[in-house]
């Protein structure tokens, strides 16, 4: 039988091991923006994280508005590419490795609000088949507080075995 220690990375192991809570959550995020400093720029809050799903809050605070005094595009971008990689890092075993490949992002209606950004996966792939690489397309919804998508993003990973 294996073990989390023995099947995914230190982000998901760092994340295992925190409280379930708040102070929890805020710890890892701090920790996640450290060694990611431009996830930063929204103020990220990685609220749940599981191998296939992860899920990220980002206040509406005045670095991220655009001309309109809504939530700027890239900065729902940068959200979403947060909830993507922690996704990624909770799920791809470290006998693999993935790189963001390309992003298809489609803005739906303005973000007035704070954002929920959900990156979730209907199937884990099975990685003991992935030998020479693939693409997997990990969707983004990024709602508002209402709960109305706002922006939807396709991020393309590139997951193929890691060197030895």
């Amino acid at each position: 039988m294996t073990t989390v220690e023995h099947t995914t990375g230190a982000t998901y192991r760092a994340w295992s091991k925190l409280p379930n809570n708040t102070v929890g959550s805020t710890l890892f995020s701090v920790g996640m923006c450290l060694r990611v400093p431009y996830f930063a720029s929204v103020l990220p809050r990685v609220v749940a994280l599981e191998p296939g799903r992860c899920e990220v809050t980002a206040p509406k605070w005045f670095g991220i508005r655009n001309h309109l005094g809504t939530f700027h595009a890239i900065a729902a971008c940068n959200l979403a590419e947060v909830a993507m990689g922690m996704l990624a890092e909770a799920t791809v075993p470290t006998s693999h490795r993935w790189l963001p490949k390309s992003m298809n992002v489609q803005y739906l209606t303005k973000a007035t609000t704070s954002l929920r950004a959900v990156a979730e996966l209907d199937e884990i792939p099975d990685f003991g088949t992935i030998t020479d690489g693939i693409d997997i397309v990990v969707p983004v919804a990024i709602r508002d507080t209402a709960g109305i998508e706002v922006v939807h993003a396709d991020i393309t990973i590139w997951v193929s075995a890691a060197s030895r």
